[in-house]
């Protein structure tokens, strides 16, 4: 079983008490994948938020890797929050451990505490920020005659 007080470093879980984790744990789910094993498969449907307890992945969209996940990095979270098909497809790199929540699960914790719920939807919204300005910066740096244009 994963220890609460593990979680409580990683983002997704920033702000929850031990005690609030512990509650929101038999939602939680283990899944590994080998190296090279799709976790999320591009077009595909995708209920759920996987946070990476070891190992490491990609998201790959058109043969184009678009960024590495390693662990305490969460992905999945974009099809759980807009319900469409997964955006890219998430390859194990390594021998990868995950947990995950389902849709279904949230709902759960929202049922349970909504204050929990909100926590974690805010870290969510927090790490898609952070991920955006990373995609923002690595656009512009594909350009550098704008930025020196700019200057």
């Amino acid at each position: 079983m994963i220890e609460a007080a593990l979680l409580q470093k990683y983002a997704l879980f920033g702000g929850l008490m031990k005690d609030q984790i512990q509650q929101i744990l038999p939602v939680m789910e283990t899944e590994t994948y080998k190296p090279g094993e799709d976790i999320i498969v591009e077009g595909a449907p995708n209920d759920k938020i996987r946070f990476i307890l070891e190992g490491r992945a990609a998201a790959i969209k058109h043969n184009v890797t678009l960024s590495e996940f390693a662990t305490g990095d969460v992905f999945g979270e974009m099809e759980v929050l807009d319900v469409m098909p997964s955006a890219a497809t998430i390859k194990a790199l390594s021998g990868t451990e995950v947990i995950s929540i389902s849709n279904k699960g949230l709902r759960d914790i929202y049922k349970v505490d909504v204050h929990i719920f909100s926590i974690i939807i805010m870290n969510l919204a927090r790490e898609l920020s952070r991920r955006l300005r990373r995609m923002d910066e690595k656009a512009v740096s594909a350009y550098p005659e704008e930025e020196d244009r700019r200057q």
